[in-house]
């Protein structure tokens, strides 16, 4: 069986619990409270229970506790997978969207999002969501602006003959009122 780490020399188990008391994040403080609990003398299987986890996710907490302090128990976000886009395709993005599309060449008279994933493709082989590339647009202040679509025999001069002129139908409740007789 292998020896414990050890904890830090410059904390102590009061130190930790105080520093539980002050902290705002609910898992950073289960860990503190764990931890606190080793430093007081209990057994590593107690912290493990104190913060209801296995003994390998107790010596994962000391391990990033000697490393970062009680600031490595924090709870992180996870790094996620890299973007797709770097800076240069981003650039050429916004060139080819502010040009705009050139019938002959692009076979297309405005942008549309499967547009601009087929150009992202022939240019830079690379695949990428219609949700992503929606994402990164909005990214680069761009929104979808579409103009309301119309009927082609619409005849405006029977839209307004069509429209009624009535009277509102809403009325001024507030009556004049009459002076009280004595």
């Amino acid at each position: 069986m292998a020896a414990a780490v050890p904890l830090r020399s410059d904390f102590d188990a009061a130190q930790l619990r105080a520093l539980a008391k002050r902290a705002r994040d609910p898992d950073q403080t289960r860990r503190l409270l764990a931890l606190a609990a080793i430093y007081d003398g209990s057994s590593r299987t107690e912290a493990a229970q104190i913060g209801c986890v296995t003994l390998q996710i107790v010596r994962d907490w000391v391990l990033r506790f000697n490393a970062r302090g009680p600031e490595g128990l924090l709870t992180g976000r996870a790094p996620g997978a890299p973007p797709r886009l770097n800076e240069q395709h981003r650039q050429a993005l916004q060139a080819i969207v502010e040009q705009g599309p050139i019938p002959a060449i692009h076979g297309v008279v405005r942008w549309r999002l499967v547009d601009l994933i087929q150009w992202l493709w022939e240019e830079y082989r690379i695949s990428i969501s219609k949700q992503t590339l929606s994402r990164e647009l909005r990214a680069l202040d761009y929104r979808k602006l579409s103009a309301r679509p119309r009927h082609h025999a619409k005849s405006e001069a029977a839209v307004t003959a069509f429209k009624k002129t009535s009277p509102p139908v809403w009325r001024n409740l507030r009556k004049p009122r009459l002076a009280a007789s004595p």
